[in-house]
């Protein structure tokens, strides 16, 4: 009896707090439907995808100024400058401020993420530059001329009117550096620390870039947009061109200054898509074929799976070597001897020509025997740039004495790759 006394003493005090707690719920529930914009009913009610550029954002509405932003909401408006920070935040690593940036957004907006994506899209379409001549939005006709802008000419890159730029890309390349700012500076992995490459100069770093090869080169570049941009500097590259296109390359030497101007002064362009015979390393043809074998008994067959090795290697005054070895004698062993100096059975030397794509090897012999021959093979590049893979045309053998050509019956032959040897001095 006392305990149910107590409880009915203390039955008002918990309506009362039962009361007040449901009035505190409500004033909170109004407070927050008046914090949000109504819905407007000429709006889109789907919450589209990011990369649909028909989305309109929350609360937009169809009958406004052209104004980027003068449709949206003050709410709509303050999340996504809130979304935007997120996105800076994050993309600097600083992830903690990052997520408390994106919690506030998306408590404001829920499809604050929709309405980013869409300004962002929006204002990167009204700020893409027209080209000035040719097919609009080509990429491949697109070429950074070193100060910032990309310029357009009908099916070729282009060159400044001015003088010649120190920088010069083209392609895609060129639209992606044409955006990059101004001021560029190599940023360390770590924000704490400096980048001790800020404070050496840009003339000091292309003196030590072009005393690299082009592998390294780009490997450096790939570092940041600061490396990037030095490693298109017109000088570097350049020297490769003019080092590596000479006779029997191209026809002559006067040859080079017209390949240039066909890709208008691009050293960076000719050196990568100008067809070139690698001469720091060594072509070689893996080729096999099945032999049956002699068995003492009829219901068996003894079947030999025979390997050999076809090897050229290609020297700058001209000299060919080509080499044809058997399983016996390892591409390990025969790489380190292959010269000049050379002699072994199939071991012939003989001189070379590189017309446009074609390779034109001749007199390929081995002293006294009373035939040579020679060899057409189409030089092809995967991936661009590289230059590394040689397909055999023809295979002929010629008569010294009588001039007769016969054509050698290629039944096995493989297309020779480039292995790349660093003892082999290459360009020179």
């Amino acid at each position: 009896m006392a305990a149910q006394a107590h409880v009915e003493s203390e039955l008002p005090d918990l309506v009362r707090f039962r009361e007040e707690w449901k009035e505190e719920v409500r004033q909170r529930r109004a407070t927050s439907q008046q914090a949000q914009p109504e819905p407007d009913s000429r709006t889109h009610r789907h919450a589209p995808s990011p990369t649909d550029t028909s989305y309109t954002p929350k609360s937009a509405s169809v009958h406004t100024s052209n104004t980027p932003d003068s449709h949206d909401s003050p709410t709509l408006t303050r999340a996504v400058g809130i979304y935007r920070s997120a996105v800076r935040h994050e993309q600097d690593g600083l992830l903690d401020e990052a997520l408390k940036l994106y919690s506030q957004a998306f408590r404001l907006e829920p499809n604050v993420d929709r309405a980013y994506f869409w300004e962002e899209r929006r204002s990167q379409q009204s700020a893409t530059p027209a080209p000035l001549v040719g097919d609009p939005g080509s990429l491949l006709n697109a070429a950074y001329t070193g100060k910032g802008n990309v310029s357009v000419v009908p099916n070729t890159t282009i060159i400044s009117t001015e003088t010649e730029e120190k920088y010069c890309a083209s392609g895609v390349l060129a639209k992606v550096v044409a955006n990059y700012p101004a001021d560029l500076v190599f940023t360390p992995e770590d924000e704490r620390r400096g980048a001790a490459l800020n404070v050496i100069p840009d003339e000091l770093l292309l003196h030590i870039l072009r005393s690299l090869d082009t592998t390294t080169i780009e490997r450096f570049a790939a570092v940041c947009r600061k490396a990037r941009v030095l490693s298109l500097d017109s000088s570097i590259w350049r020297d490769f061109v003019y080092v590596a296109y000479k006779p029997p390359q191209i026809p002559d030497a006067d040859s080079v200054k017209t390949i240039i101007k066909r890709f208008n002064a691009n050293y960076r362009q000719t050196y990568i898509e100008q067809p070139r015979l690698r001469l720091d390393g060594v072509y070689i043809a893996v080729c096999h074929y099945v032999r049956r074998g002699v068995s003492d008994y009829a219901w068996v067959n003894n079947m030999h799976l025979i390997t050999y090795h076809r090897y050229l290697r290609f020297f700058a005054d001209g000299i060919v070597l080509s080499l044809l070895a058997n399983e016996e004698h390892t591409p390990q062993s025969v790489i380190p001897v292959l010269k000049p100096s050379l002699r072994m059975k199939g071991f012939h030397v003989g001189s070379w020509q590189l017309d446009g794509s074609v390779v034109r090897i001749s007199n390929l012999e081995c002293p006294p025997s009373r035939y040579h021959f020679q060899m057409t093979l189409a030089l092809h590049s995967k991936p661009l740039g590289r230059w590394n893979r040689l397909e055999i045309l023809s295979y002929e053998s010629v008569n010294v004495d009588e001039g007769e050509v016969v054509p050698c019956v290629l039944k096995h032959e493989r297309p020779f790759w480039f292995s790349k040897v660093k003892s082999y001095p290459g360009y020179q």
